[in-house]
């Protein structure tokens, strides 16, 4: 009559345990290996795994009078009035008329896969007055042509700003070459050919390149400025790649550069025109100082989680090959998205990290969105380097960093669980200097990029009364403290994996259900740490 009876499906115990504590009797699963009736309007749950079983009993509550059982018994028969499960099949109509409450919305592949989320931030300059490229390291479809051509014109374009930033850093660090100096090198026998075909140069991976390769670099980024500025519009400007540069030589030229350690030479005029240049570009390029000068992207399954198939990588061949001709065991040919890597991000300890941030929707018209206000931070188990793409280095992922052993190069201040609360790292970033970013940069820059996302993709979700969604976002932090918003979780994991993963994922699951059940009947009540940040 009090309309309480749930089922969990899931490693959910926390959530077995506060519903029964506030009086709600549990309808069971089946147990494994019973066959779903198909007729039932909850067939779409899969039973939980005998591990899940047995992890979950060791968890919960004791029942010594067996009176938990006994309720569970007595509505086996009855549909349950609160669901919260894993897994949600969205084309099961026959549960999303049923009048209970789930904690899934259907079709939110929209922002929670990595394809989808893609898809949805190119539309939204038509939706809203925002620039994804401000929050989201850009990113491109390779199944799709359109979006594969241009991947493949932002590779060239950021190799060529690249050498411009590499050209800069080695003048930075001996003397500029002279006009005069450069002809008498050429008059002692130089010749462009030299470095047009390195595979049949004699010159060593370090001896230098002359300036030519700077001056094609400097031309294609004062062509790619008059395109931005929309000087193109009027006077027909071609596309900066569709120059006639050998784009194919200029890239090998280029990994020589930044990969195998050869030179370069400037005039004094080049310097003073690549400083000007990058200067300018940036006005116009939010994500310059982020994209670093090594041009690392990192290739992704479209739809996979938990860092599965996600490779870093250099060469624009390489990506091409491997997303025409590789395919993950659970990835459909052609649903890879490619993702310029955060180059110049901040470090703790010389070690990578990212950031694990809660929100939840509980409606969606009109949309309303909390924001929880403790989250954690996930480390790598090797120091971060950019010469070394190893996984262990670059996926801050649990279920990726468990299965690689601590490196004794890892600087033993970093956490032997890989994991800080965001207390400390508040903490850290005072003894940084940085003591009011955490509240004047990063968390601002977290809620308008989730607020971002999901306006991008609002019309694609589907929408149902009652229902409500707890959702994990993963952010890197840049050098400036800027966050860059990576992928968002549609079942973020409650496994604890650390003594602060442990409080805090039993803390946002506590949370949650009053806000969802306890705020329905006492408006006034506590919802813990969460703070609503948008209702429309």
């Amino acid at each position: 009559q009090e309309k309480k009876i749930f089922m969990v499906q899931g490693p959910y115990p926390i959530i077995r345990h506060l519903l029964r504590a506030r009086g709600w009797v549990e309808r069971k699963l089946p147990s494994v290996g019973r066959q779903l009736e198909q007729h039932h309007p909850l067939h779409y749950l899969w039973p939980p795994t005998e591990e899940e079983e047995e992890k979950e009993e060791e968890q919960c509550d004791e029942d010594p009078n067996g009176i938990h059982d006994l309720m569970s018994y007595l509505v086996r028969d009855r549909l349950p009035n609160f669901i919260w499960t894993n897994f949600l099949e969205a084309t099961d109509h026959e549960l999303l008329q049923q009048d209970h409450m789930v904690n899934h919305y259907a079709r939110v592949d929209a922002f929670t896969t990595k394809e989808g989320l893609c898809l949805s931030l190119q539309n939204l300059p038509w939706i809203e007055q925002a620039d994804p490229n401000t929050f989201f390291p850009r990113c491109y479809r390779l199944g799709t042509r359109d979006e594969r051509e241009a991947f493949i014109e932002d590779f060239r374009l950021t190799a060529a700003r690249s050498l411009l930033k590499l050209a800069l850093e080695e003048a930075g660090d001996r003397p500029v070459r002279t006009k005069q100096v450069l002809n008498s090198a050429k008059g002692a026998g130089w010749h462009r050919s030299h470095v047009s075909h390195p595979k049949h140069s004699t010159a060593q991976a370090g001896s230098p390149l002359y300036p030519e390769l700077v001056e094609e670099a400097l031309e294609v980024c004062k062509q790619h400025l008059g395109v931005l500025r929309h000087q193109d519009i009027d006077r027909g400007t071609p596309s900066p790649c569709r120059t006639c540069i050998d784009w194919d030589r200029f890239l090998q030229e280029y990994y020589r550069v930044a990969h195998e350690g050869a030179g370069l030479v400037l005039t004094r005029q080049q310097r003073k025109q690549c400083q000007n240049l990058l200067q300018r570009l940036a006005e116009q390029l939010p994500q310059l100082g982020m994209e670093g000068k090594l041009n690392v992207w990192i290739l992704k399954p479209g739809a996979e989680s938990q860092g599965r198939g996600i490779i870093c990588m250099t060469r624009l061949e390489e990506v091409l090959q491997l997303a025409r001709g590789f395919t993950a065991p659970s990835v459909q040919v052609g649903r890879w998205v490619v993702q310029k890597y955060v180059e110049r991000l901040l470090t703790i300890f010389g070690t990578k990290f990212d950031i694990r941030q809660w929100f939840v929707v509980t409606d969606w018209k009109p949309l309303t969105v909390w924001f929880y206000q403790d989250c954690y931070l996930r480390f790598c188990s090797w120091p971060f380097s950019l010469c070394h793409l190893e996984r262990a280095r670059h996926l801050c992922n649990v279920s990726v960093q468990k299965w690689y052993k601590t490196s004794p190069d890892l600087d033993p201040r970093v956490p032997p669980d890989k994991i800080w609360s965001n207390k400390q790292f508040q903490e850290y970033l005072a003894q940084l200097g940085q003591a009011d970013a955490w509240h004047e940069v990063l968390v601002p820059g977290m809620k308008a990029a989730i607020l971002n996302a999901l306006r991008s993709a609002q019309d694609q979700v589907g929408f149902r009364k009652g229902s409500f969604e707890l959702y994990g976002a993963d952010f890197l932090v840049g050098e400036d403290c800027q966050p860059w918003l990576l992928e968002i979780n549609s079942c973020p994991t409650m496994r604890p994996s650390s003594a602060v993963t442990r409080r805090l994922c039993a803390n946002v699951q506590r949370d949650t259900l009053r806000l969802v059940l306890d705020r329905k009947n006492n408006p006034t009540c506590s919802i813990g740490a969460f703070e609503l940040i948008y209702k429309e």
